[in-house]
């Protein structure tokens, strides 16, 4: 890997800055790879649109806006249909499946849905679906090591949240691996 490009999209409350902090994190602290993360949110925050962008690099990065994102993370039907037309046609794109409702995809796109939400209720706090989405992201995409994940996951959430946090994320990561294995049985 090079340079893999990451926009995560949502609106506010879903956790997408601290998402994309965490992946930057495990990246740049716990491999020793070079991030850069920058966000955008609009003016009413909590329920407005909101959008972080990282740029993960084996080498310095030159240029910390993504252009066009290798993987997209969509958590919104506001985020999918902004963004969507910006991912490279041979680009992941991952789905928050009771929130969005996706389109046929371009090019070779893979893509991949998750119910976050659904998942973070069982887990009993809906504020984790960020997290799901992030175990998720993981499993699914290999660009970043689920135990640095994990060590930036305890060193980012609130003191007292972390072994819910890392439910969370045990629960997104193996969905993804579930996901992938069926994506492997249908192309034989």
């Amino acid at each position: 890997m090079s340079r893999t490009e990451i926009k995560i999209g949502g609106f506010g409350g879903q956790g997408v800055i601290l998402t994309a902090l965490i992946i930057g994190k495990a990246a740049s602290l716990f491999e020793g790879r070079e991030s850069t993360m920058t966000q955008s949110f609009g003016p009413e925050a909590r329920g407005g649109a909101c959008s972080a962008q990282i740029v993960v690099s084996d080498m310095k990065v030159r240029y910390p806006y993504v252009t066009v994102p290798n993987v997209l993370v969509v958590m919104s039907q506001e985020a999918y249909t902004r963004f969507e037309p910006q991912l490279d046609e041979n680009g992941i794109l991952l789905i928050e499946e009771d929130l969005v409702k996706s389109g046929p995809t371009r090019g070779k796109i893979r893509a991949f849905s998750i119910p976050a939400t659904r998942f973070a209720e069982e887990l009993g706090r809906k504020i984790v679906l960020n997290i799901v989405m992030l175990g998720f992201f993981t499993s699914v995409t290999k660009l970043v090591d689920a135990d640095a994940v994990r060590k930036a996951i305890r060193d980012t959430v609130p003191k007292g949240t972390e072994e819910l946090n890392l439910k969370a994320f045990e629960k997104g990561y193996e969905y993804g691996l579930n996901k992938l294995k069926e994506e492997k049985k249908k192309l034989g």
